[in-house]
Parts: C-alpha cells; structure tokens; sequence
C-alpha cells in the first residue's frame, strides 16, 4: 500500500468513525459509565409557571387550549403565561380569549422567541419555570411527575421526553422520528450518568434563580438549560414527562429547520464557549459527542466519499463508475420515493448538509432570531 493508498483509507475509516461516533460509538461509552442516583429530600412541591410563545399558530391553538386547560384543572395553582410573537393570524385573539386560564403578553412585532421567553420568565412567580412549544401537547400527569424530581435539592433542571405523532406521513417524517427515537435514549443515559447535554424546547425545565441573561440571537432553550449545568446542579431527564408533537413531513420545511436550528445552535455554542470549557471533563465529552461531532457530519461524509472514490479508481476505473453510478441511482430512487430505504439514506444524508448549512452560515456572521411554524406539521 503507497502513501496515496494509506491516507485514502484512514480518511475514510475516519469518516466512517465520526458519522457513527455519536449514534453508535458514544452510547457504547455511556454505557460504561456509572449511574449517578438522584437523593430527593421529603418537602412539598414547588411552585410552578408554564410558558411558551407563539407564531402563526391559530391552527394547534384549539388544541393547545384544551391541553392548558387539562393541566389546569390537573394542577389549579400552575401558572400559564403566553408570548405571541406578533401574528398575522388569530393566535393572539384565541389566547387572549381564555383569559381566565393563560396570562397573554404581545410583542411589538416579529423580536423571536428567545424575547418573548425572557419576557415571559421576568413575568413568571414559580418558584419552577417550565418551558414548552405552541404545538406540543403535554400528557395529564406531565406537571406532576416534572415536579417530583425538583426533590432532589442538586437537581436544578428537568427534561421531558417528546413523543412524535405522525411518523408515518412521509419518509422524512419516518426518518425525523428514528432519529429522535436514538436522541431520547441518548439523553436517557446521560441524566443516568450525570447531566444531561441541553435541552430542546418541546418540554424543559428550571428553577427560576438559575434563568440566566442572553441576547435574544441565541437558543433559549440550550443557553437556559446550560445555565444548570454551568451552576452545578444536575440536568436530568424524566421518561414519565411526556410530551406529543406532530413530525414535518415536508422535506423543504424540514432542511430549512435544520439549517435555521444549526445557525443559531452554533451563535449559541460561540456565546457560552467561555463556559463550555469550564465545564467538568465528563461534561465536555458529552457535549462534543452529541453535538459538536454532528454539526460537522456533512464534512466527514464528503470526506469519506473522496476517499471511497480514490481508493476504488486505484483498484479499477470500472469500480469507480459502477459505485458513482450506484450512488447516482440511490440520489435519484430517494428524492423520487415518499417511503422506503433509497428515501431514508437520501433524507439522513440532507440532515447532515442542513446541519453544516447552518453551522457555516452562522461562522460567517449570519444569524437567526425569528421562526416560522413549518406547513407541512
């Protein structure tokens, strides 16, 4: 084997390496890893305050409503605030209908939910903030199970775990709930051995003195939930919080979800560096395995398809035809397919370029601050 040949193949056995380090290398790690149990002191429960904001949303809000609703009566001394993001449609005046069960704050225009969640926690009383989405339908004992684990007194955060309804609509669908199928289980061992590695905003929560300030251009649910970590308490998960939202089906709205999240994920990761590397070790691990690695999934697999060609034209010039033409009928079976495995390599292949998308347009100085609800939901 030349020199040409070697760093072909250890390009590629790299490239190899880092697209399956975070679903299948680093859970193995995890694995190994002692549980960290949790020690819940007998008391009463905290106060709670439930938020979340709202864009164009008229359609989930007959939903969400009754959802509140439920909860409510569940649990009478939860406090429900609401932020509308200046809509065009008719989510403010549905809010602002039910009064009586959800407190509504209206933006000036289009300022982006990082905005509206500060205003809303500036606003909030209990003692625990807990943060969800428009669209995300929480189960009747979601409230109370979240707050049993605030007994622990070094627990400062709680995840929930989100459901995805509707994974069968379309192979983007089928493929977004696969992948979140791995995530939750990924955070599962994480709380399990320690922390957990930032939150989504589906369902998530703290207690109110650990909410931290930030500019409204970063996530606020990975700069909040980092705030328990970077406090010293415990980030964890829990499996009975559970939380339902539909899938986008849509492979547009979905690569532009991707690329929008990554953008701001890595604006955010630029503003907590400082932090991040005060971080235990253990913890720095965790955040590079789950997220750093991933953002940078597009880079490898380009790498790693150079080096499969280099290596196969070295070997024969009619091997690299028929593996570029193979690859070629895959691209083209996939994006003409609504279901099957072409379509599912084809839609795991554009999350990773989203995902890259994203992270460059944020490295050269692009930044998002305000969302649109995906159509196809």
């Amino acid at each position: 084997m030349d020199r040409t040949d070697l760093i072909a193949t250890l390009a590629l056995l790299l490239s190899l390496t880092a697209v399956a380090w975070p679903f299948l290398f680093y859970p193995l790690v995890l694995r190994l890893l002692p549980t960290r149990p949790e020690k819940p002191v007998a008391g009463p429960a905290p106060s709670a305050s439930l938020l979340f904001c709202a864009y164009n949303e008229a359609a989930a809000m007959p939903e969400k409503l009754a959802n509140l609703a439920m909860l409510k009566a569940r649990y009478p001394k939860l406090e429900i605030l609401a932020f509308d993001d200046g809509s065009s449609d008719e989510t403010a005046a549905l809010i602002a209908a039910q009064d009586d069960l959800v407190t509504l704050l209206r933006g000036p225009g289009r300022s982006g939910k990082a905005h509206g969640m500060k205003l809303l926690a500036a606003r909030a009383k209990g003692n625990v903030l807990i943060f969800t989405d428009a669209n995300v339908m929480l189960d009747a004992d979601a409230i109370d199970n979240l707050l049993a684990r605030y007994a622990d007194p070094e627990i400062g955060g709680v995840l929930g775990s989100l459901h995805y309804v509707g994974d069968g609509d379309s192979a983007t669908a089928s493929v977004g709930s696969l992948y979140w199928r791995i995530e939750e289980w990924l955070k599962d061992e994480e709380s399990r051995t320690g922390n957990v590695l930032g939150a989504d905003g589906s369902i998530f929560s703290i207690r109110r003195a650990l909410y931290p300030e930030f500019p409204d251009s970063v996530l606020d649910d990975l700069t909040v939930s980092m705030a328990v970590v970077f406090a010293g308490k415990r980030l964890v998960k829990a499996k009975d919080v559970i939380a339902r939202e539909r899938l986008v089906a849509a492979r547009g709205d979905e690569y532009r979800r991707k690329v929008r999240i990554a953008a701001r994920a890595w604006h955010t990761h630029s503003h907590l560096r400082p932090q991040l590397r005060r971080m235990r070790a253990i913890d720095r691990f965790k955040y590079a395995s789950r997220k750093i690695v991933r953002w940078f999934g597009g880079i490898f697999i380009l790498t790693g398809i150079v080096a499969a060609g280099t290596l196969a034209m070295r070997i024969s010039p009619t091997l690299y035809m028929v593996c570029g033409l193979a690859g070629v009928f895959i691209l083209w079976r996939g994006l003409r397919s609504r279901g099957g495995p072409f379509a599912a390599i084809v839609d795991i292949v554009i999350a990773y370029f989203a995902t890259l998308q994203g992270v460059v347009k944020a490295m050269t100085g692009r930044t998002v601050t305000i969302w649109n609800p995906a159509k196809s939901r």
